[in-house]
């Protein structure tokens, strides 16, 4: 498989690199919001990004985008995660990424003259409700219930991890509306306004020190029939879609390579010259570049029109578990002061190197655990049977 860049993709990165460079300036690589400053910043970024066709440059022309190459697309979500910048109305990209996708291809016309526009202009912040506390890498467990209610759904349960809840418009939700039916039957997928009356949430406080995760409350939160994506009750086949776009890696591929740029310069500027940590770096940027064509190869097989699994399953457990790897190489190269947290005095890299330690514990959890990946790569990549 060939994954040369064309020259007008080369042309975009360094056009798009010259922006962020002149545009953005800098954050802490946590896709969760942690307050309002934080959140409007990010907001009036997004809204640059949508002005210049940007944040949808994937999508089709007549929902906002430019009809770029899933290549093209990583090459942006590279680029910023590499910058640390937001790029996608949501935490990991929710809005474009997920719910966008998602709504083209299962939503009606009226779904998508409402939801796709605000999106692509970055005027809209979308959050995720998915997990429960019994329904995390076993999605299919899901508890929240949706009842018919006239001519609208009823909805009624406990969601947790909802990333910026509390900045959030909207939450794309999953509920059983039947529980009569089989595990992965009888779930609906719900777009749900985040101002309906009986929606509370409660922040989590993370080990980083930051609350960008929360739990969500619906209490009899009523959501119209219109707000139903795909068909009642197969929500499942729905949420499959968005799983395996947020599952690619990407957005891990820029933020992993900026950390090891961060690190390598760290290291020189503290002289260190025994060099101890030297094999180990030329380990981490032999994965680095393995961990990015891996991504890409998703990317180029989406474009070709192939179907992508197992693919991105591959590309996601290895790149979080680099992001990993790497973040213990780092605090332990750099001593007792590689411990020291944010904005703490002389912390290497203003505290940087210790919270992306602390960040990167959870991303071979959320989006699927890695146990769950290597499952799916087993049972669909390898042809391996159920153990």
């Amino acid at each position: 498989m060939d994954f040369s860049s064309t020259s007008e993709d080369e042309a975009f990165r360094r056009e798009l690199r010259a922006f962020l460079e002149a545009e953005w300036a800098g954050g802490t690589g946590d896709a969760s919001v942690d307050s309002e400053e934080e959140f409007l910043r990010e907001r009036a970024f997004e809204q640059q990004l949508g002005a210049r066709g940007w944040l949808t440059l994937g999508w089709p022309v007549e929902h906002g985008g430019q009809g770029a190459s899933h290549v093209r697309q990583a090459i942006m979500k590279e680029e910023c995660s590499y910058f640390r910048a937001p790029a996608g109305g949501g935490p990991g990209g929710q809005a474009t990424g997920l719910v966008g996708p998602a709504i083209m291809a299962y939503g009606t016309p009226e779904q998508q003259r409402a939801f796709l526009p605000p999106i692509a202009a970055g005027n809209v912040t979308w959050c995720q409700g998915f997990s429960e506390p019994d329904a995390g890498s076993d999605l299919a467990s899901v508890q929240t219930r949706a009842e018919r209610s006239g001519d609208a759904y009823v909805l009624n349960g406990h969601k947790v991890w909802t990333s910026g809840a509390a900045y959030a418009g909207w939450i794309h939700v999953l509920a059983r509306s039947d529980p009569d039916a089989p595990k992965h039957k009888g779930i609906s997928y719900f777009l749900v306004d985040m101002r309906s009356p009986g929606i509370s949430y409660r922040a989590i406080e993370e080990m980083t020190g930051r609350a960008g995760f929360y739990e969500t409350f619906l209490e009899n939160v009523v959501v119209p029939n219109d707000n139903l994506l795909g068909e009642e009750h197969r929500g499942w086949y729905v949420a499959t879609t968005t799983l395996g776009l947020e599952r690619s890696g990407m957005l891990r591929v820029g933020a992993v390579r900026r950390s090891f740029d961060d690190l390598v310069t760290l290291l020189r500027d503290r002289r260190q010259r025994d060099g101890a940590p030297a094999h180990k770096l030329a380990e981490h940027r032999v994965e680095i570049e393995i961990g990015r064509w891996l991504a890409y190869r998703v990317a180029s097989l989406q474009d070709r029109g192939a179907a992508v699994n197992y693919e991105a399953s591959v590309s996601k457990t290895f790149n979080t578990e680099i992001a990993q790897r790497l973040a213990n190489t780092a605090v332990n190269a750099l001593g007792l002061p590689g411990t020291l947290v944010l904005d703490s005095y002389r912390a290497p890299g203003g505290g940087l190197p210790a919270f992306t330690y602390l960040l990167t514990a959870h991303w071979t959890i959320s989006a699927g655990t890695s146990e769950i990946q290597r499952n799916i790569i087993a049972q669909r990549g390898l042809g391996l049977p159920r153990g």
